[in-house]
């Protein structure tokens, strides 16, 4: 098990800059467009979609962003679009809400910098992926050095306990998320 190859076919350095999304407002084709060629390269299969029309539909009815003028998506709407990609394979549409929900009225109030806090976002993605890269070495070694190579004695078993292991974390980190979640709709509840 090549981690490293592992790695590098995960296009993890794969986020959305600030400055590649135009300072005009794009049409929902364009928007797509945008983001099926910056996020190619992380589909699991071929025929995977990034994006499509009933994904942006959905968001915009779930109120997941600020309405849109003249069926026009601003940089800002790009900006949560783009953290939305990230948070919908682990949270759910009403979670993303709860966490946006303020953050979309800031904006809207226009007492709010999203493209600065968007920075924020992609220094802290960027230092989550390199330390996502350095557990997984650190898998690799505990792989090589504390597992009982006659339980795991193949690269099948190496695998599939890499896998368990994997998916084991990642429920940790959604509980995590979601217990943040949770703490905001108790903060908007004191607050009324």
């Amino acid at each position: 098990m090549d981690i490293q190859k592992q790695l590098e076919g995960l296009h993890l350095e794969n986020q959305l800059k600030s400055e590649e999304i135009p300072d005009l407002d794009l049409y929902m084709d364009q928007v797509i467009q945008l983001f099926e060629s910056k996020f190619a390269s992380s589909k699991r299969y071929e025929e995977d979609k990034v994006l499509t029309k009933t994904m942006i539909n959905n968001y915009a009815k779930a109120k997941l962003f600020f309405p849109i003028n003249n069926k026009k998506y601003s940089k800002e709407h790009l900006l949560l679009i783009s953290m939305i990609y990230q948070m919908k394979s682990v949270l759910s549409i009403k979670d993303i809400g709860k966490t946006f929900e303020e953050m979309n009225q800031r904006v809207q109030d226009d007492d709010f910098d999203l493209a600065n806090f968007y920075t924020n976002y992609i220094q802290l993605m960027d230092r989550n992926a390199a330390s996502f890269e350095e557990h997984m070495k650190n898998q690799e070694e505990i792989f090589e050095t504390e597992l009982d190579k006659d339980i795991v004695d193949d690269e099948y078993l190496k695998q599939v306990l890499l896998i368990t292991s994997l998916t084991g974390m990642s429920n940790f980190y959604r509980r995590a998320a979601e217990n943040l979640v949770d703490q905001l709709e108790q903060k908007g509840e004191h607050e009324e």
